[in-house]
């Protein structure tokens, strides 16, 4: 099968000549970093013209961000407005912890006076993405069945923990949003229920997000010198800033219980994928994406993470008929943003 056919996504409008010529402004909103760029349709595809970076904690409001960038690009006219945004997007109306301030399009609207303004949550931005990647975007963890059609499950571990997925309707995949990184964490193992007692006494209610992002991978980590009192030979961790520190150090070997850390925490994202995989009954792939996976991409190559990923008590045959891939493109966000604003919506 051509690489492009693994993953066809439904843009309505591609094909629509009305489509053709259109200015669109495609934002990927971050708690620290926005980045915000210009593109031009034609043809069903897209051009970058422009692209600014921003830092988040700067603005007040997204509208003051967007103005500053059109001001800074000069760009004359501006059809359609698409904004990728790190939490649960309901009637037009954003509200999330990871930003200093709420998104709707209806203020963007208005302060803009851009009538088509779009939010979109950015795990399902990432999966219209999927749509303008290239082969060498993806890296195969198992080859799978990749003759049978079937939904397509997507998860990305970063600063928090991001999941959704894409369905197939017998012609396209449709991609929809989830919030399934903050279900709760679901320990198997005894030293696992371990973990999760340590974890309660800090959030009260565990989540997977507790487990796989920043924070999780610290978490893991303290909880291996904390509570099984592995020692540190050469680090002082103390908070989840040094998750990066934590990923160096394990895939350097230099510290034991670094490396540890990295083998739960390639575990676990193998049982959450595992979770997500069946609950979709995403037989069409699982795409494995997010800023921790780019870290560590060693890890998820290990034979333990699929071994990890196949235990099952009835279904070991729909996971073994998964095709697994890692995408390391961090510009899917943005491009599955604007492509969503340019063919994906009237």
């Amino acid at each position: 099968m051509p690489f492009q056919n693994k993953f066809p996504l439904y843009f309505p409008y591609r094909k629509n000549e009305e489509h053709n010529g259109k200015s669109i402004i495609a934002a990927d909103v971050k708690q620290d970093k926005t980045v915000l760029a210009h593109f031009t349709s034609n043809g069903g595809k897209l051009t970058q013209n422009h692209r600014r970076e921003y830092l988040t904690k700067e603005f007040s409001c997204f509208s003051d961000m967007l103005k500053l960038f059109l001001r800074d690009v000069a760009i004359e006219k501006t059809d359609k407005i698409s904004v990728s945004v790190p939490g649960p997007v309901m009637n037009g109306f954003c509200v999330t912890q990871h930003l200093p301030f709420e998104l709707s399009e209806t203020i963007i609207k208005t302060k803009t006076s851009i009538e088509n303004v779009y939010l979109i949550n950015d795990v399902e931005a990432l999966a219209y993405g999927v749509g303008g990647m290239q082969e060498n975007d993806f890296q195969v963890i198992h080859q799978g069945n990749s003759k049978i059609r079937g939904n397509v499950a997507i998860i990305a571990p970063g600063k928090g923990l991001g999941e959704a997925g894409m369905f197939w309707d017998g012609t396209f995949l449709r991609p929809f949003a989830t919030e399934g990184g903050h279900s709760e964490f679901s320990p198997r193992t005894d030293e696992e229920v371990e973990f999760y007692q340590f974890l309660k006494k800090i959030y009260g209610i565990v989540t997977w997000e507790s487990v796989l992002s920043y924070e999780g991978i610290f978490n893991i980590f303290r909880f291996l010198r904390d509570v099984k009192h592995q020692r540190e030979t050469n680090v002082n961790f103390t908070d989840s800033s040094c998750y990066q520190e934590i990923i160096k150090e394990g895939l350097s070997g230099n510290d034991r219980t670094c490396v540890m850390a990295l083998e739960r925490l390639s575990e676990f994202i193998a049982r959450e994928a595992h979770s997500l995989t069946l609950k979709l009954k995403s037989v069409g792939g699982l795409i494995i994406t997010g800023d921790i996976v780019k870290s560590i991409e060693i890890c998820l190559k290990n034979s333990n993470f699929y071994e990890n990923f196949i235990v099952s008590d009835k279904m070991e045959n729909i996971l073994c008929n998964t095709p697994i891939y890692l995408l390391t493109n961090g510009e899917a966000n943005l491009l599955g943003a604007a492509y969503y604003g340019a063919f994906g919506t009237n």
